[in-house]
């Protein structure tokens, strides 16, 4: 095993967190140790109340060429750690290598370049936005191991895609290109420099409250697919929450004063 470490997570003046996947020489291909850097990382965000955003990008060629399938499914053990579960509806460490995103309190964004495929598709799924450059191709490329997608795919996908795009890309193993993705709705943007669209993004974001970014993402995760009444209960739950905070008062003046902004408080929605 290389001594290069899997992941990069620098932190900038604005609060910005910039994870940079560092496996280039293979394409960053995921292995053990980039399952185990990510699932790591990931607990360690959700609980930095200072943090505004998250971008993901990767070194290299590519952003993600899928799952390590030498190092993976020649060891038995790693794949049984990965699959175990303590109980039937709780994510694995698999899943967790995606859905750990969504638990993030803030804008998670994905800067997508060359191949996105198989793992590395799901782990750019369970980000808020994606965006890639006009040469980057998509495959959920499991299909060609005689595996089907079993890292949080079956949560992503059907929030993205309708389901026979889905299908036909999961049973085929397809590439697509980045206007098919946008067109499938894969994609938030294409961009020449996703990077560079992805950090405009997240300033816009951090222009606003870090708790109504909070209160936003967990309120659309937990209710997509809930019942109305559930959708509508924590609606005025969470808006209650955020009110009586400290950063919607400070949010309020920011908009009265704009030539002297006050900077928000931490984050205090959970």
């Amino acid at each position: 095993m290389s001594d290069t470490p899997r992941l990069t997570c620098d932190i900038d003046d604005n609060q910005i967190a910039t994870v940079t996947l560092n496996r280039a020489d293979k394409l960053n291909a995921i292995d053990m140790a980039m399952f185990q850097a990510v699932n790591q990382l990931t607990k360690r965000l959700k609980n930095d109340k200072s943090v505004r955003a998250v971008i993901v990008r990767a070194n290299g060629s590519d952003f993600c060429s899928g799952l390590d399938v030498k190092s993976l499914l020649t060891n038995r053990n790693d794949a049984l750690k990965l699959l175990f579960k303590w109980w039937p509806t709780l994510p694995n460490d698999a899943q967790r290598f995606s859905i750990g995103w969504r638990e993030i309190p803030c804008p998670v964004i994905f800067a997508i370049h060359g191949r996105c495929w198989g793992g590395g598709l799901q782990l750019a799924s369970g980000g808020d936005f994606r965006i890639a450059s006009p040469e980057a191709n998509f495959s959920i490329m499991e299909a060609k191991w005689g595996l089907i997608p079993d890292m949080g795919g079956a949560l992503a996908f059907r929030e993205l895609m309708r389901q026979d795009h889905t299908l036909e890309m999961a049973m085929t193993a397809k590439v697509i290109d980045a206007d098919t993705a946008k067109e499938y709705g894969l994609l938030t943007k294409i961009a020449d420099d996703p990077y560079a669209t992805a950090y405009d993004l997240a300033l816009e974001c951090i222009n606003r409250s870090p708790d109504i970014l909070a209160a936003n993402k967990k309120l659309y995760h937990r209710t997509w697919w809930s019942s109305p009444g559930k959708a509508l209960c924590l609606e005025t739950w969470y808006q209650i929450k955020v009110a009586l905070g400290k950063n919607r008062a400070i949010a309020a003046r920011r908009e009265r004063t704009p030539e002297d902004k006050p900077s928000y408080t931490k984050r205090q929605f959970k």
